[in-house]
């Protein structure tokens, strides 16, 4: 039978990988330094290949070496999986999952939603990680993340998806704003108008554009925001209109200010918010009831702003 590497030993190799230092490594791993640096060679020597690479000052790991780092943490999140399974046969939802959640949604969201979860799950925990869509992805397929909570459209290849509630978008302007009484805004009428979106990379800023598609010389994006707080500070200020989610709106992001919402014209202002988990999670199921647990809730507790 063909000898394999041990998971005491893979998981030196990534406890290296995310410190580069055998001291900070064995620190993570509860062991002495040359119990883990004797582990990593007895690995080298079962691969017929280098790691690492080691000098005096520091550790480098071989190209090879990042790829292996990154299966083994896969294989060991497989392995925790397994045990979580195993465990949660007796006692369904115990136990710790790791979520990673987009900033659109995180803070209005998560201060009301996780002590939900905790009441009905006492004995599992949440770890939360804030992060924009494709650093969750990443951290995701690389085995960092059990769960990403976020907005869709998104490319989710090779993951398994669990919808949760849709979210509205509403045009927001000062109260001086000409549309600021409008009925509702037609994305046609806004010729020359200012509008401020979040970054390219956040995922509020890809879903707003298709709105404007049959229209792209009419709004002009003026500024890229990096929060939606900043985007409300600057449209208070006079300085341009934006684009809003209902999930804000109805949590708060306006207390305070004397900016203006009004529903957009059309049905295509839309996202939905959902989430997502490696399609070979062993913890599969429990995610699925998770997610009916949040989508449940989300139904009495998310509502359109008015």
């Amino acid at each position: 039978m063909r000898a394999l590497p041990n998971l005491r030993q893979l998981r030196y190799l990534v406890a290296l990988a995310d410190h580069l230092h055998f001291g900070r490594a064995a620190q993570a791993c509860a062991v002495t330094q040359s119990t883990l640096s004797a582990g990593i060679h007895e690995l080298e020597a079962l691969l017929g290949i280098a790691v690492a690479e080691r000098t005096k000052r520091s550790v480098i790991l071989t190209p090879v070496g990042h790829r292996l780092a990154e299966r083994a943490r896969l294989l060991l999140r497989d392995a925790e999986g397994l045990m979580d399974e195993a465990a949660s046969a007796g006692e369904p939802m115990t136990g710790q999952i790791d979520l990673g959640v987009i900033p659109t949604i995180s803070p209005f969201v998560l201060p009301r939603l996780v002590p939900h979860v905790s009441r009905a799950y006492p004995r599992l925990r949440l770890t939360l990680r804030e992060d924009k869509t494709q650093s969750l992805l990443d951290w995701l397929a690389a085995g960092r993340l059990d769960l990403a909570l976020m907005a869709f459209p998104y490319e989710t290849e090779g993951c398994e998806t669990f919808m949760l509630f849709e979210d509205s978008y509403r045009f927001a302007c000062a109260a001086s704003h000409p549309f600021a009484h409008a009925d509702k805004v037609d994305i046609d009428a806004m010729e020359g108008e200012s509008l401020m979106l979040l970054e390219k990379d956040q995922c509020l800023h890809s879903h707003a554009l298709p709105l404007f598609e049959r229209a792209p010389q009419k709004a002009i994006t003026s500024f890229s925001a990096t929060s939606l707080h900043t985007s409300v500070a600057m449209v208070e200020e006079g300085l341009g209109t934006t684009l809003l989610p209902d999930l804000a709106i109805t949590n708060g992001i306006l207390q305070g200010t004397s900016v203006v919402v009004r529903p957009l014209a059309g049905a295509s202002n839309v996202r939905r918010i959902g989430l997502a988990w490696r399609k070979q999670s062993a913890r599969a199921d429990s995610f699925r009831h998770l997610g009916q647990l949040m989508r449940d809730w989300a139904a009495a507790q998310v509502r359109p702003a008015m």
